[in-house]
């Protein structure tokens, strides 16, 4: 293994492994904090649910994640947080990047969420959302980690007490390996770095692929590959994104309330696709049920494709929160959707795409499958992957997107992407 990643949530570890398989780099995600031997392949990611839970909890699986990579051989490290940097005042980006500095003996890293493709920018210090600061993004309405400051030093240093400062795109551009023996010189341990584009992300795996730990969202591994590559010892792959042919209906789960989720809710339905729509207030009362949504569900399964989603606006979503409390309204929609999935793929689904880190993340834990392979991109940062199922060893494919990601047809782009008739 060369590189081991610990990713934060499911969605943003398909989002690195689907980069890495781009640059030709055999990628296997392996779901939860592993109990045997990791799989082998060039790049392992151990996808966890560490973004929103308490900061002691979240350091203590990282830790888990980062023996049982080291344990494999891992050269290089890689924290994967999202592109949006969204975390609370407490962390838990500060913290699990203090325990993996302290746990690898490094005194410096980096902290970079730019992935231009998808509009995430770093400039001076500061993240941009595609045209907007992220602080005046749709992020500040996030239900649980909304981000009102872009600055990113200022956001990260709140959560450490290690020296935040910045690497500048101009010094980045100049000479980044010098630029980073001085800031390790100025007592520095953690640099955010600025990036603007993807020569941006290549200077910087240029600059850090001898780093033990690596911080960032999934854009700088576009970087590591060619210099791995440059470095010796690896080569790519012809065939690292091949998945295995499946057969099977297909459905999509939508949990996420992004700004990009509801746009993407909205087409499928304005375009006349079958959707049934959850409402958790509903669920909360009895009126709704995970047996009777499922019903409904495979009986429009026969005409096409369906959505169920709980996708919804946020002033909708506050209002859900302020009568069930924003965890327990969170909990009942995953834990809904869960047996939705679970339900579905029994009867046959084997294409399924799933929308919102948290969903994926239920979602994923409720099929039991231990690990997936990644395939092609169906945008950047959304890849199809390939999962086992346990019960038939029969292949499934899965499609994990961040709600953030992807344009407005990405659900009928990814089913076409999949052999599915629309």
């Amino acid at each position: 293994m060369i590189l081991g990643v610990i990713a934060d949530d499911f969605t943003g570890a398909t989002d690195v492994a689907s980069m890495l398989v781009r640059a030709g780099m055999p990628t296997v995600q392996v779901l939860g904090v592993p109990d045997g031997e990791l799989p082998a392949a060039d790049a392992v990611v151990i996808a966890l649910k560490t973004r929103t839970i308490p900061a002691a909890d979240a350091v203590a699986q990282s830790l888990q994640a980062l023996a049982a990579l080291r344990a494999a051989g891992a050269r290089q490290i890689y924290f994967k947080y999202c592109s949006t940097f969204d975390s609370t005042a407490e962390g838990n980006i500060g913290p699990v990047t203090d325990a993996l500095m302290q746990a690898l003996s490094t005194d410096f890293t980096i902290a970079c969420p730019a992935f231009p493709e998808n509009g995430r920018t770093v400039f001076r210090g500061h993240l941009f959302v595609g045209d907007e600061l992220l602080s005046d993004s749709g992020m500040k309405h996030h239900p649980l980690t909304p981000m009102t400051d872009a600055n990113l030093v200022r956001v990260l240093q709140a959560q450490t007490a290690q020296n935040v400062g910045l690497l500048r795109v101009d010094a980045l551009r100049t000479n980044a390996a010098a630029q980073i023996v001085q800031l390790r010189a100025d007592g520095v341990r953690i640099a955010v770095a600025d990036a603007i584009d993807n020569s941006d992300l290549l200077a910087l795996g240029e600059a850090c692929a001898d780093l033990p730990l690596i911080t960032a969202g999934s854009g700088v591994a576009l970087g590591l590959p060619p210099a791995y590559l440059r470095r010796g010892g690896w080569s790519p792959s012809d065939t690292a994104a091949q998945l295995s042919p499946v057969q099977g209906t297909a459905a999509v789960l939508s949990g996420s309330c992004s700004q990009a989720t509801n746009a993407q809710v909205a087409r499928w339905i304005a375009d006349g696709r079958a959707a049934i729509a959850l409402d958790p207030l509903a669920l909360h009362r009895g009126e709704q049920g995970a047996a009777t949504l499922l019903a409904q569900a495979l009986a429009l399964l026969s005409q096409g494709p369906v959505l169920l989603y709980a996708t919804a606006a946020p002033d909708n979503v506050k209002a859900v929160q302020s009568a069930l409390g924003v965890e327990a309204a969170g909990a009942l929609v995953e834990d809904t959707l869960a047996a939705l999935a679970q339900g579905l793929v029994t009867a046959g689904v084997r294409r399924l795409v799933v929308a919102g880190g948290e969903t994926s993340g239920a979602v994923v834990q409720a099929l039991n499958v231990p690990q997936l392979r990644i395939g092609s991109p169906i945008c950047p940062g959304v890849p199809w992957t390939e999962a086992t199922l346990p019960d038939s060893g029969e292949p499934m494919w899965l499609a994990l997107k961040s709600g953030n990601f992807g344009g407005v047809d990405f659900f009928a782009d990814a089913l076409r992407q999949a052999g599915v008739t629309l």
